[in-house]
């Protein structure tokens, strides 16, 4: 019999951090969850963990009523995430804000599984040089890179040629460019494959999460950018690809469906029985590839840029993305502002290392702060703010 892995969720009330929990309670000969975080809705989280009446829980900054027994604040955060009682700890959510929990959790020994791939954008030589440190496995949670994962186990990276990330080109793969600038909010989040949080979507549909990928990727297996490539498939079956030095590739396939990389993960990699529906090859089922066009997602080669250049541009770049995001979801810029914006911030941001936390927290809150007047200057694209 297998040994039950204890779980901390960071991020419980988000996308992830549900399908997470949804996990552990159907698994409960496998996984236990001792703790779980959330940023602020503390009643959402008090309901999500009346399954699981023995976990901790913390709010980062409350927005309504805090339950009884609930801890708050960030101290509080960073305490459960280095708590030595768990064997797992996931970092589902919180963007940007996750990235102390994670350093804290960096140093527990444990596995440490990611979905947030902001902490690896902002910091991605601290967070792996500090699990390094204290002997912490970092476990890739996304599709694309715990199928890259996947398609690894028992290879040497020496005879890896590329990484393929694949793309689902979300809603505007085939949209006319001339309407792309200016889609409407409720356009860019009608995502075809996937069902996500907003700001996840709306990544997707410019592509960024693509970059922010592409960064993780370097950090998670220690390629260099050019060999780490991107390809539009739009049905997510294949949820990435190894090419190997013989011309050899290796790929994983599945319904997209993102509780079998959480599964996996929480697990330490073993595989647990029935987590979603196999893939169903006989039925009319096609695999197609397309090339990426740059002129219909140039907030990847934004990303790109930023990743080239390193030391605190990926961290500003980051920021900004939160900042042009958030904007576009409220009706401030226009769809095709965001792209604008994050470009504007990451190609100005000065290069060079970056030695410490604190730096990359300065990085971090000089992006946001620049995002923030490009957006009120609210000029960035022809098309205008929205109305």
């Amino acid at each position: 019999m297998m040994p039950v892995n204890r779980v901390v969720v960071i991020g419980a009330t988000g996308s992830i951090g549900r399908q997470a929990l949804d996990v552990i309670a159907r698994f409960p000969h496998e996984l236990e969850l001792v703790g779980a975080v959330a940023g602020s809705r503390a009643g959402a989280l008090a309901d999500a963990l009346k399954p699981f009446p023995g976990a901790r829980a913390v709010v980062v900054n409350p927005s309504d009523q805090v339950p009884y027994g609930m801890a708050t604040g960030p101290d509080a955060a960073c305490e459960l995430a280095a708590t030595q009682d768990a064997d797992v700890i996931l970092v589902g959510g919180g963007g940007a804000g996750a990235l102390l929990p994670t350093l804290a959790a960096c140093e527990t020994g444990a596995v440490l599984a990611v979905a947030t791939k902001e902490v690896l954008v902002m910091a991605g030589e601290l967070v792996t040089a500090t699990a390094a440190a204290h002997h912490t496995t970092i476990m890739p949670v996304d599709s694309e890179h715990s199928a890259i994962w996947q398609c690894l186990r028992g290879e040497e990276l020496e005879t890896v040629a590329r990484l393929i990330l694949t793309a689902s080109g979300g809603p505007f793969r085939a949209a006319p460019l001339e309407e792309i600038p200016g889609a409407s909010r409720d356009r860019a989040l009608a995502h075809p494959n996937w069902r996500m949080g907003p700001k996840v979507t709306i990544d997707s549909a410019t592509m960024m999460n693509k970059g922010l990928e592409v960064i993780e990727a370097h950090f998670l297996f220690g390629l260099p950018y050019d060999r780490i490539d991107v390809v539009i498939h739009p049905q997510s079956a294949v949820h990435s690809l190894v090419e190997f030095c013989d011309g050899t590739l290796i790929a994983q396939l599945g319904i997209p469906d993102m509780r079998a990389p959480i599964a996996l993960a929480l697990s330490g990699g073993r595989r647990l029985p029935g987590v979603v529906p196999p893939l169903e090859l006989t039925q009319g089922a096609r695999l197609d590839f397309e090339p990426l066009d740059p002129r219909r997602y140039p907030a990847l080669d934004v990303a790109r840029r930023a990743a080239i250049r390193g030391g605190g541009v990926p961290a500003a770049m980051n920021a900004a993305n939160e900042v042009a995001v958030g904007a576009f979801l409220e009706g401030r810029i226009p769809f095709g502002g965001i792209a604008e914006v994050v470009a504007e911030v990451s190609d100005s941001f000065p290069g060079g290392p970056v030695r410490s936390l604190a730096e990359i927290l300065a990085a971090d809150a000089a992006g946001r702060r620049q995002a923030y007047d490009l957006v009120e200057e609210a000029a960035l694209s022809p098309a205008g703010p929205l109305p």
